[in-house]
């Protein structure tokens, strides 16, 4: 797998979260190239993790197996467009990153025959705990669904969709999730500290309790309805608790914004596809 070379367009966080992973994971630094415009994020790169760093897209395309496409959406069509000409010819892994870009408006843009594999990985790839999803199109090999999940699985997990449409709810559960589990633990802290517990007490059993209750649904056999229905004891205070958030909607509002979310991602994706 070492001998694999990866080219990142683009230095940003979650390029450098990807870059950092392959590395803890035994990647080879001196297979691995990073594009960024800016000198100050190339710098960054090559002093934390030792890869080679360029302002040359086409440079570092060249001989790739693999190219990471992790550009901001609003840029993505003029670097595909300009890349086109060399991947047609060299025929990479394409790995696109950039949230709302279909693999048919990549496929537009690079050339009908380019092996592409999108993925929609979240903040939490930032400290290797992502979820990511990943949808390839024809031109896919197994072996290179293989390289895009050990590439994406060095931040976390990593699961297939068969149906590209999906990256919406994707987006919307996975992709949006982080901020709704902030928005909760940011309401627990409020309500503690309402309740007469000093801020900085209420924030660390706020963050712990979130921890410990994810690592408890991950690593049981049980679902997390279950898990729930194991902690609320009859006539307790959990039981108080949760007969109060459910009446209040909470499973339906949480309905509705995954909803609201899933549709945004379908509007933004819409309008990328406009310039196909």
């Amino acid at each position: 797998m070492n001998k694999t070379s990866v080219t990142f367009i683009g230095g940003g966080n979650m390029a450098g979260s990807l870059v950092g992973g392959l590395i803890a994971d035994g990647w080879d630094p001196d297979r691995i190239r990073v594009v960024d415009t800016d000198p100050q994020q190339r710098e960054r790169m090559a002093v934390r993790y030792q890869v080679h760093t360029t302002p040359d897209n086409l440079a570092a395309v060249s001989n790739a197996d693999v190219v990471v496409l992790a550009v901001k959406p609003q840029v993505m069509e003029d670097v595909a467009r300009a890349l086109a000409t060399a991947v047609s010819g060299s025929r990479p892994l394409i790995i696109s990153i950039a949230a709302g870009i279909r693999e048919t408006a990549l496929r537009s843009w690079l050339g009908e025959h380019v092996a592409i594999v999108r993925a929609m990985p979240n903040t939490p790839a930032l400290v290797q705990s992502g979820a990511t999803a990943l949808y390839a199109n024809a031109a896919v090999s197994e072996q290179q669904r293989s390289l895009a999940e050990t590439i994406l699985r060095a931040v976390g997990l990593v699961i297939w969709i068969d149906d590209e449409s999906l990256m919406d709810a994707v987006t919307a559960l996975s992709g949006s999730g982080p901020a709704y589990f902030f928005l909760f633990m940011e309401a627990l802290q409020a309500a503690g500290e309402e309740l007469g517990l000093p801020a900085k007490t209420a924030r660390l059993l706020a963050l712990q309790t979130a921890f410990g209750a994810a690592r408890m649904a991950l690593e049981s056999a049980d679902d997390a309805g279950t898990l729930r229905r194991h902690v609320t004891s009859p006539g307790g205070t959990t039981e108080r608790a949760i007969k109060s958030l459910q009446e209040s909607g909470f499973e339906r509002m949480i309905s509705q914004a995954l909803k609201a979310a899933a549709e945004r991602s379908r509007e933004i994706a819409e309008e990328f596809s406009d310039h196909t």
